[in-house]
């Protein structure tokens, strides 16, 4: 794997608050480059928010612990100190559950500027863009490696996207930003098992030992192509188990009583955020 794979994504005693609620309760996961994780869990136990997290979303308040990019040399980049887009300039990469839609820009447009920004983090808007026959020759490329239309690149960001067509566009940022960790939130959300099944196959052709990558995922179809080095299954805010692709097999069997089971702390903790998630909408709608 080389230097790369020793590069790491190391997050540590993390709590996470949404509203006032705490959501994640000291959270450590470490990523390598080249390596694949999955994150499990019931809904609502917080793995969204941890995505939402490490991206620098403005309404996920870290309350506590620390994400930290740890280079191979030991040199540690604070990634709580950084801009969402600075995080992105520092090679990591979310892919939202629920993309949203930018009406009036075409995907070819966002992607040139993104990919410009992402291998020049110094460059300054209003400087010069990627040189277009150089953008359009790899925009190509990659389209066609991930078997896709080259006029899907000239349709507006996710407007009028179905589902499927949202996530093959995260895909095709993916492909496009080769970032060094990528967070892939429920890529697989909402589509059928042949669209799983090309997801999957796209997400293992794109990364490689140059790409850390954790897929949030409910199913093991995703990781049908991504097996992953570990899985860690989430419940009440923490992760309370790890284990190989054969735990992943286990929980979309057989679901969460065994975890439940065991952790008994966890499992209180997850019934009292549902609560206290049921009562915040009660409130609101009263």
């Amino acid at each position: 794997m080389g230097g790369h794979a020793r590069e790491h994504l190391v997050i540590r005693g993390l709590h996470v608050a949404v509203d006032g609620q705490e959501i994640l309760k000291g959270v450590d996961l470490t990523i390598g480059r080249g390596e694949v994780h999955a994150l499990m869990g019931p809904n609502g136990s917080g793995k969204s928010t941890l995505g939402y997290a490490i991206m620098g979303h403005p309404s996920y308040e870290v309350t506590a612990g620390t994400i930290e990019l740890v280079a191979a040399d030991g040199g540690r980049r604070d990634l709580l100190a950084m801009e969402p887009d600075e995080r992105a300039r520092a090679g990591v990469f979310l892919a939202f559950q629920r993309p949203m839609s930018i009406p009036g820009v075409r995907l070819a447009d966002f992607l040139r500027h993104c990919v410009t920004n992402v291998r020049n983090p110094d460059r300054k808007e209003g400087e010069e863009l990627m040189p277009m026959k150089e953008f359009r020759t790899e925009l190509k490329t990659k389209m066609t490696e991930l078997s896709m239309d080259s006029d899907f690149a000239r349709r507006y960001v996710n407007d009028g996207f179905s589902g499927g067509e949202m996530k093959r566009a995260e895909i095709l940022q993916l492909a496009m930003l080769r970032p060094k960790f990528a967070i892939l939130d429920e890529t697989d959300s909402g589509l059928d098992a042949d669209a799983v099944r090309l997801a999957s196959e796209s997400i293992a052709r794109i990364g490689g030992a140059e790409m850390g990558i954790l897929i949030i995922t409910h199913h093991e179809q995703l990781l049908e192509h991504n097996v992953p080095l570990k899985t860690h299954v989430m419940l009440g805010g923490k992760i309370v188990e790890s284990g190989g692709p054969e735990l992943a097999a286990e929980l979309h069997k057989k679901g969460y009583e065994r975890i439940r089971s065991a952790y008994p702390e966890a499992a209180a903790a997850e019934r009292a955020m549902l609560e206290e998630r049921q009562g915040a909408v009660a409130t609101a709608t009263a």
